[in-house]
C-alpha cells in the first residue's frame, strides 16, 4: 500500500483536497481529508490525445516550413525522414521521447502511427520498455488493426477511407481523422464517416460544430502545433459548448509533447477557465480512449502526478489548479505514478 500526501485535486472539478491519496496494487482505494505536513500537489496523471511520435527521428526538421513541406504525406520532409530511417533508429529515437513523456507525467498517448504495420509493431517494441502507455491509431491498409487499437486517417481529402472505417467497426476499434486543419472542405466528408475522434477542427464553422454536437464527436485539439505551422487557431471555446475536447502536443519534430507547455499555452491564450484545460489535459483524453485513468477517484487505476509545490517556481501558489495549468514545469515534478 502506498499513501501521497499533499493537495489533492480530486475527482472531475480537481476539488484541491488536502490529505492523501491511497493506493493498493496500482489502484486507487481512499481519498482521506486529513492535516498534512506536506506542500505537494497530486494530479492524475496527464492523457495526450494527439501525438506523431515517429518524428523523433525529424526533432526540429520542420522550422520554417508550412503545413504542406513538413508533414503532410507522401512527400513531406516528416515522411522523407521517416523512409530513411531504420527500425532501430526509430524504435531508440521513439523510445527516447516516452522516456521524456513519462518524466512529464504523461500516463498515455493517443498516436497516429505512420508507416502501417511496421510502424505500428515499431511504436509497441518502444513502448514496451516505458512506464507510458501508447494508444496506437494505425494506417495503410485495414489489416492494421490486428495491431493497432484504433485506425488513424490523415484525412478525408487525401484519399477514401470506407474500407478502413467498415474494419474498425468490425473489429470495436476506434476510427479517428484529421479535419479542418489547413480549411474547412475535408470536415463534412470527415464526419460522414461517423468517426469516435476528430483531430484539429481549426476551421471548423456553426454547421459543422452542430453535426459534431449531434453525432457526439469528441475532438482533440492541437493549439501550439497549429502556431508554428500557421493554419490558424482552433475555435476552442465553440468546440467545447458542443463536444468533449481533448488536449493533445501533436508533431514531436515541431513541439516537445510537454502538456505542461500545452496547457500553458491553452490557458494564456484561448477563451478557457484552468479547470476545462486540465480536464482536456487528463480525463477527455481518458474518456476518448476508455482508459481507466484521467481523475482521481477511488476504484480508478493510480496514475498519479505528484509535483513539489515548495519548489522555486511553485511556492507562493494561491490556487493549486492555475499553478498546474499555468506555471508548472517538468523541473517541478516530484514523482510520476504509473
Amino acid at each position: 500500500m502506498q499513501q501521497f500526501e499533499g493537495m489533492i485535486l480530486a475527482g472531475d472539478a480537481f476539488d484541491p483536497i488536502q490529505g492523501r491519496v491511497v493506493v493498493d496494487d496500482g489502484q486507487i482505494t481512499a481519498i482521506e481529508e486529513a492535516a498534512t505536513a506536506s506542500t505537494d500537489i497530486v494530479l492524475p496523471a496527464f492523457v495526450n490525445a494527439h501525438t506523431h511520435i515517429g518524428d523523433s527521428v525529424a526533432k526540429e526538421a520542420g522550422v520554417g516550413l508550412g503545413l504542406e513541406a513538413a508533414v503532410a504525406p507522401p512527400d513531406s520532409e516528416k515522411h522523407r525522414r521517416l523512409a530513411a530511417a531504420s527500425r532501430e533508429e526509430l524504435v531508440a529515437a521513439m523510445r527516447r521521447t516516452l522516456g521524456f513523456m513519462e518524466q512529464t507525467g504523461t500516463a498515455t498517448h493517443l498516436d497516429f502511427r505512420e508507416s502501417g504495420a511496421a510502424g505500428a509493431e515499431a511504436l509497441r517494441a518502444a513502448a514496451s520498455e516505458t512506464a507510458t502507455d501508447a494508444f496506437i491509431f494505425g494506417s495503410g491498409p485495414a489489416s492494421v488493426l490486428e495491431i493497432a487499437d484504433g485506425y488513424g486517417a490523415s484525412g478525408a481529402n487525401d484519399d477514401t477511407f470506407d474500407a478502413e472505417r467498415a474494419a474498425a467497426r468490425e473489429a470495436n476499434k476506434p476510427f479517428a481523422i484529421h479535419a479542418g486543419e489547413p480549411d474547412a472542405t475535408d470536415i463534412h466528408p470527415a464526419l460522414d464517416y461517423d468517426p469516435e475522434l476528430l483531430i484539429h477542427m481549426v476551421h471548423a464553422e456553426t454547421e459543422h460544430l452542430e453535426r459534431v454536437a449531434e453525432q457526439g464527436v469528441p475532438i482533440a485539439v492541437c493549439p501550439r502545433a497549429n502556431a508554428v505551422l500557421g493554419v490558424g487557431r482552433p475555435p476552442i471555446r465553440e468546440l467545447l459548448d458542443h463536444t468533449t475536447v481533448a488536449l493533445g502536443t501533436d508533431n514531436v519534430m515541431l513541439n516537445p509533447p510537454s502538456m505542461f507547455r500545452e496547457m500553458a499555452y491553452t490557458a494564456k491564450t484561448f477563451e478557457v477557465t484552468d479547470r476545462e484545460v486540465l480536464r482536456m489535459a487528463t480525463r477527455a483524453g481518458a474518456e476518448i480512449a476508455a482508459l481507466d485513468c484521467g481523475v482521481i477517484e477511488a476504484g480508478r487505476r493510480a496514475a498519479l502526478l505528484v509535483l513539489d509545490g515548495d519548489s522555486n517556481n511553485l511556492s507562493g501558489t494561491v490556487d493549486p489548479v492555475s499553478a498546474v495549468v499555468r506555471r508548472a514545469t517538468g523541473v517541478d515534478v516530484k514523482q510520476v505514478v504509473l
